[in-house]
């Protein structure tokens, strides 16, 4: 149970750090999710959003920075 427990703290400080980036990048008025490649339509009363390249961007930053964390980990 004790690993139970550490995993569930883990992933709380992980939710916590990501709440903390989000924040931090609504602040710095970073225009994540009107990149060019993000697609959107806009109709009567609706609107679709696919961030397209954002998501590619999101991606690639992310795996640069485990592959980091990795091999400092080594």
């Amino acid at each position: 149970m004790s690993d139970l427990g550490r995993i569930l703290v883990f992933l709380g400080l992980v939710l916590v750090a990501a709440g903390l980036v989000v924040v931090a990048l609504t602040r710095l008025h970073l225009p994540l999710g009107r990149l060019p490649g993000d697609l959107s339509w806009r109709g009567r009363g609706w609107s679709v959003s696919f961030p397209l390249a954002t998501s590619i961007l999101l991606s690639v930053i992310l795996s640069l920075l485990l592959w980091a964390i990795n091999r400092f980990r080594q």
